[in-house]
């Protein structure tokens, strides 16, 4: 059974929706980022970058253990381990990593930074205009390149793939991102889509009532403000 370190976030779900997907069995720890479990040198031995997802295996590479920290290579691994989702040819495959490797550098950054200066910085006193400019309108042109890519592709990599689960928990929270699904057609079809799926549906669900906890000032502090 894979060991989950988890918190419903975006990233958190990227991993959850995954596992669940593979059909790999798995036992949730939950690291309650606001109140600083990050931090925690248990987790830090894992996670060295103090930030979650992460998992151990127990049946790892020669059937030893092994920890992973940060999502993406997560994803790769149980797409390794499990030869699914994953690409089944050499071009599928670098269809497959570029799309997750525009996620992790691409979406992710711009739309946590969205996140952060349109929601949480303004009730910390920071209410910035030029970073909520600045963020807001890259997530668009971002959005914008998924929408045309999924003009011609029923999926982001072709098949469904791990970049799918890699996107999905992202885009799917355009509105906190103060973003329109007017003009992206397709990328309105694929979020449908992907919701649709029973896996998706039970990783996004998994204790998603802590998600809807109110953060106060200190778990806020905790969160964004410290810096080892």
């Amino acid at each position: 059974m894979i060991d989950l370190y988890y918190w419903p976030t975006p990233n958190g779900w990227k991993v959850s929706i995954a596992l669940e997907e593979f059909g790999l069995p798995y036992k949730v720890h939950l690291i309650n980022i606001g109140a600083g479990d990050q931090f925690k040198p248990d987790f830090l031995k894992i996670a060295p970058n103090n930030r979650m997802p992460a998992i151990t295996d127990p049946i790892g590479p020669d059937g030893a253990p092994i920890s992973i920290f940060e999502s993406g290579a997560i994803l790769q691994y149980l797409a390794r381990k499990t030869g699914q989702f994953g690409g089944t040819t050499e071009r599928a495959r670098i269809a497959v990593d570029q799309w997750l490797m525009w996620q992790m550098g691409g979406v992710g950054p711009m739309a946590g930074q969205a996140h952060h200066f349109l929601k949480y910085a303004p009730q910390m006193g920071h209410d910035i205009a030029y970073a909520k400019d600045r963020y807001r309108n890259e997530t668009a042109r971002l959005y914008g390149v998924l929408d045309r890519r999924l003009a011609d592709h029923e999926y982001v990599a072709g098949d469904y793939s791990i970049a799918d689960m890699a996107i999905w928990p992202w885009a799917s929270l355009w509105e906190g991102q103060q973003q329109t699904l007017d003009d992206k057609p397709h990328l309105a079809r694929w979020l449908d889509l992907v919701a649709s799926r029973p896996a998706v549906q039970r990783g996004q669900a998994l204790h998603l009532d802590l998600r809807t906890a109110k953060q106060d000032r200190t778990g806020q502090q905790t969160l964004f403000g410290r810096k080892t």
